[in-house]
């Protein structure tokens, strides 16, 4: 017969190994803002990118014209678009300062951007969501599921 104190060391070791694997840190994505924001285009052909499609340093002078407030901290941000006024695409790419809100963050965010800032045009979809503490806002047409995909495979 198998003793008490060995199912409960057994039982014990099990629950241990369980909670470890299911708590396990999120890692942030490793690269310049420049990289990823190259790999969230990978696969994407020519022909379908926004014409004259440029990226801009967000710095805390330009930021709310990207991300509709400049009540934000961040460590550094990144966005790619159309140099084109009526092509509705933008991505940005904002990585958060270390032990920051990334929730809070991303609500002031969502509550913060605006679909229609090109005036003529509207971004169709409008995504905002993080991977450790790098947000990724996307406010695109057709390209935006790609970009999202793309986004979700980054490790």
């Amino acid at each position: 017969m198998i003793s008490f104190k060995k199912i409960s060391l057994s039982l014990i070791i099990l629950g241990t190994l369980f909670f470890t694997g299911c708590t396990s840190k999120v890692q942030n994505i490793e690269g310049s803002l420049e990289e990823i924001m190259t790999k969230l285009y990978e696969g994407i052909s020519e022909d379908q990118l926004p014409m004259a499609l440029s990226n801009i340093e967000i710095t805390n002078e330009n930021v709310e014209s990207y991300l509709g407030t400049s009540d934000i901290e961040f460590e550094s941000a990144l966005a790619s678009e159309s140099m084109v006024g009526s092509i509705a695409h933008s991505v940005i790419l904002v990585r958060a300062k270390e032990n920051q809100d990334i929730e809070a963050l991303k609500a002031k965010i969502e509550e913060s951007i605006n679909p229609n800032k090109w005036i003529c045009v509207t971004a169709e979809n409008v995504i905002v969501k993080n991977k450790g503490n790098l947000i990724l806002v996307i406010m695109s047409n057709e390209l935006a599921s790609s970009i999202e995909q793309n986004f979700d495979k980054l490790s």
